[in-house]
């Protein structure tokens, strides 16, 4: 099968590559993009770690064609934040012990991205069901929700 090329945005540069049309999203990232920050799960869109935003909204790389990248401005984990200046998703995280093996955590760090930015997130339950389609088999989510409520409290302008 002829590949084909596949120009996009991503994490706010233009960069382009050649895949085969039937390559997935996830692949793409990791393999000819080398942003290994997408993490591969379940390869069903269940678990969540390969989330991504495409134009804006968290979709699952493992569900989606490299081809429907195209044109599209895309944004991984390691658009966040550098090892140095962490984003406050990521500080967050870290403060509160968010994480313990690190394999969901691009994909919730993703997912907190769009709902700080779409949702109320009143209550520790609104939260809760926001993160609903992310899987963590470690952390129990206690300490998750505590991070994002530091977020929301933060980004509403409730003080500790």
């Amino acid at each position: 099968m002829s590949e084909i090329d596949i120009n996009l945005t991503l994490n706010g540069e233009e960069v382009s590559a050649r895949a085969e049309p039937r390559m997935l999203a996830s692949d793409f990232l990791r393999e000819r993009l080398r942003r290994t920050g997408t993490h591969v799960g379940c390869e069903h869109g269940v678990c969540g770690a390969c989330t991504i935003r495409l134009d804006g909204v968290t979709a699952r790389a493992c569900l989606l064609f490299a081809a429907q990248l195209n044109g599209a401005r895309v944004e991984t984990v390691e658009g966040l934040g550098t090892v140095r200046d962490l984003h406050p998703i990521q500080e967050a995280f870290r403060r509160r012990h968010a994480l313990q093996c690190g394999f969901c955590t691009p994909g919730f760090l993703m997912t907190v991205a769009e709902i700080l930015d779409t949702l109320p997130l009143r209550t520790d339950a609104e939260i809760r069901d926001a993160l609903s389609g992310n899987l963590c088999r470690c952390t129990g989510y206690e300490h998750i929700v505590r991070a994002v409520r530091d977020l929301v409290d933060a980004r509403d302008g409730v003080s500790a």
